[in-house]
This record gives C-alpha cells, sequence and structure tokens, in this order.
C-alpha cells in the first residue's frame, strides 16, 4: 500500500500514434519503450498493481515477454483517462486510486511519482504535476500546456498559451515578474472520481485547447497540482528519439 491507500499504477500505450505509430515498441537502447516506462515505475514501492493498458496485441506481446501485467482495452479510447477507466471498471472495487502514467515517458523520474502519492493524504479528486518555467522557449511552446494556479495550489485553467498575460511588459521579461508553471502529464485519480470523469461528454473548451484536463475543470471537479523539480523527457516524435541520443539519454 502507498500512503495507507491501494493505488494501481496504470500505463496506458497506444500503438497508432499519429505522429509516432508503433511508438511503444520503438528500441531504447535494446529494450522497448513500454519496458522502459514500466520499469521506472516499478522502481516506486508500493504499488497494489501496475497495469500496462493497451489496445494492441503486439504490445501485449511485448508486455509479457518482460513480465508485465496487462490488459488488452478497447481501441476506441480517445484518452489515457479513457483506458484507465476501463482497468479501474474490472478491478476490485476497494481502489483508492489510479495512477496514470504515459507509456511515452520511458525517463520518468520515480521521485516524481513518490510526489504524487505522498499528495494523496489530502484525499484530493485529482492530482497532477506542475513544473516552474524557467525558459522563454518553454513559456512560448504551444506543446508545453501551461497551467494556473490559485493560492491553493489548485487548477484554474489549463492552456497552450502563456497567461497570464504580463500587460505591459515584453515578452522576454514575463519570466522575471511572474511564476509560470507548465503541466505535466502524470495524474493520480481518486477511484470514484475516475469512473465518473469518463463519462462526461468532451467540452468546448477541451476542443479549443485539445487538452482533456479542461473537461473535468469546465465541469467542476478540482485538480490539486504538486510542484515538482525534476524535468520529463517525453517522446512524441522521431525526432524527439534522436534528440534524446544525441543528448547522450542512451
Amino acid at each position: 500500500m502507498i500512503q495507507g491507500k491501494k493505488v494501481v499504477a496504470v500505463i496506458p500505450a497506444r500503438y497508432a500514434s499519429t505522429r509516432y505509430p508503433g511508438k511503444p515498441l520503438v528500441d531504447l537502447g535494446g529494450k522497448p519503450m513500454i519496458q522502459r516506462t514500466y520499469e521506472q515505475v516499478a522502481l516506486v514501492q508500493g504499488w497494489d498493481r501496475i497495469i500496462i493498458a493497451t489496445d494492441d496485441a503486439r504490445i501485449v506481446q511485448a508486455a509479457n515477454s518482460f513480465g508485465a501485467e496487462v490488459m488488452l482495452t478497447s481501441s476506441a479510447h480517445l484518452s489515457g483517462t479513457d483506458r484507465c477507466a476501463e482497468v479501474l471498471s474490472v478491478l476490485e472495487n476497494d481502489m483508492d486510486y489510479i495512477v496514470n502514467i504515459q507509456g511515452d515517458e520511458p525517463f520518468i523520474e520515480p521521485q516524481q511519482l513518490i510526489e504524487i502519492t505522498h499528495a494523496m493524504d489530502s484525499n484530493a479528486p485529482i492530482l497532477t504535476l506542475v513544473k516552474q518555467i524557467t525558459t522563454i522557449d518553454t513559456l512560448f511552446n504551444p506543446n508545453s500546456p501551461k497551467v494556473v494556479l490559485d493560492n491553493k495550489n489548485q487548477a484554474l485553467y489549463f492552456s497552450r498559451h502563456a497567461i497570464p498575460y504580463m500587460r505591459g511588459l515584453p515578452q522576454e521579461d514575463w519570466l522575471a515578474h511572474h511564476r509560470y508553471f507548465k503541466h505535466i502529464g502524470l495524474y493520480a485519480y481518486r477511484a470514484d472520481i475516475l469512473a465518473a470523469i469518463s463519462q462526461l461528454p468532451v467540452s468546448n473548451l477541451e476542443t479549443s485547447e485539445a487538452l482533456e484536463q479542461l473537461r473535468w475543470l469546465q465541469n467542476g471537479f478540482q485538480i490539486q497540482a504538486v510542484e515538482t523539480q525534476f524535468e520529463t523527457i517525453g517522446i512524441d516524435t522521431p525526432e524527439d528519439l534522436e534528440k534524446i541520443k544525441k543528448l547522450g539519454f542512451l
């Protein structure tokens, strides 16, 4: 158990990625990406279970080859959250939290997982990680979602745009006058909340920003942010993989 709670780690892995088909099985230093992600998650003690959730038999076969628990889920799911909800629907009913770790995070820091599980003491409905932005490039990169927090570190809004707008200041000075946070797509859902949000229809804010967490905010669900000091190194495209190789991570 983690923090006295029953917690399941779910690693959604979709084969037919638009930008990088077959991404979970791409070779990273002799191991498929999904295995490296799984092994990072397994470094954290106390999970009730670690489950790879996929829609493809090739990923099932790979998971079986390195001894991971794997569940074949619907190919109709539009998000990792939906895949996590299907996993929850077939588990025992006494789970407290489901943690969603994206399958394309082979370098995720175990400490990040520990940070989000420690925050479960609050019994928050949804937990996620944020990190302070330190570069202008990240601040204005639409592929790096930002989040605005209230005084209790609960999310007010997520956007691909840099918000708030610093009126009267040149953009290169914004970071000197405000703490901006980027969103790291690691979630912990309370089990009852995951079941509820998976039934929500797509919202107009979600559609406009292409950020599913806006659907939850728009429907009144609170998202508690946990600040981390650790950077994430996700792989979304073949170009990302080449950059990582050049940086010496593989």
